[in-house]
């Protein structure tokens, strides 16, 4: 990747050229696209868009630059992600995927970050505490399924959720458990709505031993907004904001990058399409859908506006250091994300409605980015009903969702 040096105070850093970042989401979405239609019936992406990320140093998006990351910002990630979303919603979230799971290795003890860091390869991972740990020595032996990981097919390492009770802890407690690929296996079962390219299969590990330092107890990084044993540089931007509200951002960079593009083919077509039932009649010259285009548009204005307030926010409180933030400035962010994600979501099926037959054949580009929009909406770290509920709490003073 190349590096522009820049001054600030007559000291010279070196930054990540964001031309070329962008230059680079561009091409990785535009060869996922020209895959979509394939790659949605197999279930699966080819190689070559994981390695085009891994080409283009994607995966190294948040990494800090200790460990030959490119360390960029909150703004300059959610524009990545938004490009490629523009090309093929599934192609984004594995963009947003790979360098965001990073961002729990970089909180992991100085030894697991060198350790996977250092022997390299994509990462995934699966969130949710479902495994089971059991003590064996120094470490732990993990089993359990888990469905939904996400980039599995390509990844080296993969992070799996599991309450796992320490010797220092008073119960038991969520963490992702760090193993590698040869310890798991694949089940290829992923056959959905949405999101087909990006191959999110289950997982079974069957008692594979991991050690401590590949053990992230989550609830004490959130809780203390500080990485497991130190030793980290706090100017780095991964270090500087609450830790799930800056792992999410990217969800409302996908859903925001894929309605504009549903949104852009619906008045490209609007433009040519003539109406054979109605003599002839050009759609558009017609009020229904001169109204309906101006609707969504400024719908996905509102949205879009939401997520710059959302990448602004992380942004400041970057600049400030601010790990740790109050139970209703969390919820507010989740709120933003739910709201986003509804938003979206929302004007893919109208334009989709109000184009007729032809969006409708399985591959259209409207009929794709609609299924995939819905499914990215339903991702649990935005569900409206959940989030709004949450925010409503805690501007009464009451405890927000326990973990969103």
């Amino acid at each position: 990747m190349t590096l522009n040096k820049t001054h600030d105070n007559s000291e010279t850093e070196e930054k990540p050229d964001e031309a070329a970042l962008l230059a680079s989401a561009e091409a990785i979405g535009r060869l996922a696209e020209e895959e979509s239609k394939e790659a949605d019936k197999n279930a699966r992406f080819s190689d070559r868009v994981a390695q085009a990320i891994k080409e283009a140093q994607i995966h190294k998006l948040l990494r800090p630059k200790r460990y030959d990351g490119l360390s960029v910002t909150p703004r300059v990630f959610e524009k990545v992600i938004r490009t490629v979303a523009r090309h093929s919603v599934a192609a984004a979230w594995l963009t947003y995927f790979y360098p965001i799971h990073e961002a729990w290795v970089s909180h992991l003890p100085p030894q697991g970050r060198e350790e996977i860091f250092g022997q390299g390869g994509l990462v995934a991972d699966v969130f949710t505490p479902i495994g089971r740990a059991e003590r064996d020595g120094n470490g732990y032996r993990l089993y359990g399924q888990w469905k939904f990981a996400s980039g599995v097919l390509w990844a080296d390492w993969i992070g799996l959720g599991a309450l796992v009770e320490f010797p220092d802890s008073e119960g038991p407690e969520p963490c992702l458990l760090a193993v590698h690929k040869s310890d798991v296996k694949v089940v290829e079962n992923w056959d959905t709505l949405g999101l087909r390219a990006t191959g999110s299969n289950e997982v079974v590990v069957d008692g594979a031993w991991v050690p401590l330092h590949r053990i992230l107890p989550i609830a004490r990084v959130v809780r203390t907004g500080k990485p497991i044993g130190g030793d980290a540089d706090e100017d780095e931007p991964i270090y500087r904001m609450p830790f799930f509200t800056w792992f999410l951002v990217g969800f409302p960079a996908i859903a925001v990058g894929g309605a504009d593009r549903v949104l852009n083919i619906f008045r490209e077509r609007t433009e040519k399409r003539i109406r054979v039932y109605q003599m002839g009649a050009k759609e558009r010259d017609a009020p229904s859908s001169q109204r309906l285009l101006a609707e969504l548009r400024t719908q996905l204005d509102a949205a879009e506006a939401l997520v710059d307030r959302y990448v602004g926010q992380l942004e400041s409180w970057m600049k400030e250091g601010k790990t740790l933030v109050s139970e209703e400035e969390r919820e507010r962010m989740f709120a933003w994300r739910a709201q986003t994600a509804k938003m979206s979501a929302e004007i893919a099926p109208r334009a989709m409605l109000a184009l007729g037959g032809t969006a409708f054949f399985k591959g259209d580009p409207v009929e794709l980015f609609t299924r995939d929009l819905l499914t990215v909406a339903s991702h649990t770290t935005h569900m409206y009903e959940d989030a709004l509920a949450a925010y409503g709490r805690t501007m009464f003073g009451q405890p927000g969702h326990p973990i969103w």
